[in-house]
């Protein structure tokens, strides 16, 4: 399980209805890099939203692809937090495979929707799209490994 003391999954009092995801030290992965993640289930999906910032765009203007690529590597962890057996770390991605469909517009915010697939006791099978609004910007499927956590002593 996710420890409160290394991890914020708080509701959103910007954003009613959505939850932070962010770790508490910024200086990692996701806050260094992502900025302010927020997510929400919807049925049977989740949605983790980030919103854009200029050192988000490549050199046309867009959203820079690793960008969406490390918003659909955070979704499927937090899919498996907010979806399903809550049990999303420790945890690593063992297969993505994306599509890149359309460029992202940096004004706007950037949503990855998943869904589980199958969740066995060491494996989560999962499939998504990045979108804003109407506009698709990549799909996506994924394979999760868990970890049991090992016994201290």
């Amino acid at each position: 399980m996710l420890s409160d003391d290394v991890f914020d999954h708080k509701p959103d009092p910007d954003n009613p209805g959505w939850h932070h995801w962010n770790l508490k030290d910024e200086t990692l992965f996701n806050g260094a890099v992502m900025g302010k993640l927020i997510t929400r289930r919807e049925g049977e999906k989740c949605r983790l939203r980030m919103f854009p910032e200029r050192k988000h765009e490549n050199l046309q203007g867009i959203i820079h692809g690793a960008v969406t690529l490390g918003l659909i590597d955070i979704s499927m962890f937090t899919t498996m937090h907010v979806v399903g057996t809550g049990n999303a770390g420790p945890s690593v991605t063992l297969e993505l495979s994306t599509q890149f469909i359309g460029g992202g517009d940096p004004k706007r915010p950037l949503d990855a929707v998943t869904e589980i697939m199958r969740e066995t006791g060491k494996l989560v099978f999962v499939r998504g799209e990045v979108v804003q609004d109407d506009d698709r910007v990549a799909a996506y499927s994924g394979i999760i490994r868990k970890f049991v956590p090992r016994e201290q002593g």
